[in-house]
């Protein structure tokens, strides 16, 4: 069976087709379609497939096997099955998902490129996803300063709007090439040539002008198993995600009733001010919490079964923890505390190193007398109790 033709090669434009049911086939345990011919491009080469519609079915998938044959995985009906061998079949390409692997892959092209000119620094491996593109390098580390220059190089070339052509070129033609790397197969080598900038070996969908990338834009620069990496994004996806951030940034302006300039300004502003705002939270709690600690020490020593039970409004899981810590000096202590909030009690049981009273046995009696949670040790417990549970009855119920 000869290998599908590829009509895009010709013309990465082209969205409507008709192709011919050559036979049936499966695809990873899928009914597949087999046709003489297609537009469909098949997931390859680090760029995702097309999707579309197909003889009127939703095309799900879209794979190519190692004798060339693309596979067309279908949305079919409950019982229905594929079109027979030998129909002729109408196609259309989802128009705007290929106009966007068009120019995330060029525009991968053109960023290698520059990379390998402003860096030294030649790609390994590329992937176009759905929401994130990579390339990853064979440096361990990246200059942002340089990959911030081949950006801007890149996206010079787009400004040129020179011609890409992709084509197969004659063995002469292919020795003459300055190829950027080199091709995976020893025939029909297609290639793929932006102007004098870059050439290089490629099956993919390309836009036929630099200018149709639109942008290409850098969004990150990490290291990724021992390799350099770079995120990037270019054409519609990347004007999208720049309008959103900028709605963003608007929306910001607007609430901080600044301009989008000054909204680092505002946020540096506010930052040291809930700094300086937990700090003195954090030293009212303190001495929120010596003082209570100082009255339930004394409560602490006056009870004959050296327990003390309170309640605390607004004391924070930190605050019971400190307030314990004291009381819990005195060896027999046991100290049943409740922190109230809106949402809750934060409830903290200790015991000092000569008591015997198994703190986390108790609380979880207390969580689910309350419809709460918590459990610890025995010498050390927490949890939280609803709003409006009466602590001190429900502690003196269970402790008869």
């Amino acid at each position: 069976m000869a290998s599908t033709e590829r009509l895009y090669y010709s013309d990465p434009y082209l969205h409507q087709f008709s192709g011919r049911v050559i036979a049936h086939a499966v695809w990873n345990g899928a009914p597949s379609l087999v046709l003489d011919r297609t537009a469909f491009y098949p997931e390859a080469g680090g760029q995702m497939a097309d999707r579309g519609v197909l003889g009127g079915f939703a095309v799900r998938d879209v794979q190519v096997d190692d004798a060339g044959l693309v596979h067309h995985v279908l949305e079919l009906p409950e019982g229905k099955g594929l079109p027979e061998v030998g129909a002729e079949l109408a196609g259309e390409i989802d128009r705007a998902r290929r106009r966007v692997h068009m120019a995330l892959h060029t525009g991968q092209h053109m960023l290698s490129a520059a990379l390998v000119d402003v860096a030294n620094a030649h790609t390994v491996s590329s992937r176009l996803g759905e929401t994130l593109c990579t390339i990853d390098v064979e440096l361990d580390v990246l200059d942002e300063a340089k990959v911030a220059e081949a950006e801007d190089l890149a996206n010079s070339v787009i400004d040129d709007d020179v011609r890409i052509r992709a084509f197969f070129p004659t063995p002469e033609e292919l020795a003459a090439l300055p190829l950027r790397r080199k091709p995976k197969v020893t025939e029909n080598i297609r290639v793929v040539q932006i102007g004098d900038f870059d050439a290089s070996p490629c099956g993919g969908t390309h836009c036929t002008g630099s200018a149709q990338v639109g942008m290409i834009r850098v969004l990150g620069v990490e290291r990724y198993k021992g390799k350099g990496r770079v995120l990037f994004s270019a054409g519609r996806r990347a004007r999208s995600e720049l309008w959103q951030e900028a709605g963003t940034l608007r929306g910001l302006s607007r609430a901080f009733t600044c301009g989008p300039s000054e909204v680092p300004v505002v946020i540096d502003k506010l930052r040291r001010d809930l700094t300086d705002t937990r700090e003195a939270l954090g030293a009212a709690r303190a001495k929120l919490a010596d003082q209570a600690a100082v009255e339930l020490a004394a409560a602490l020593e006056k009870s004959p079964d050296h327990r003390v039970v309170a309640v605390l409004d607004g004391a924070n899981p930190e605050s019971l923890r400190a307030i314990a810590a004291r009381l819990t000096s005195q060896p027999e202590s046991v100290v049943l505390l409740a922190g109230r909030a809106p949402e809750g009690l934060s409830v903290l049981i200790a015991r000092g190193s000569g008591s015997s009273f198994g703190c986390g046995a108790f609380l979880k009696r207390l969580a689910e007398a309350a419809g709460g949670r918590g459990g610890g040790r025995p010498e050390h417990a927490e949890g939280r109790l609803p709003p409006g549970t009466d602590f001190p009855a429900l502690v003196a119920s269970l402790l008869g």
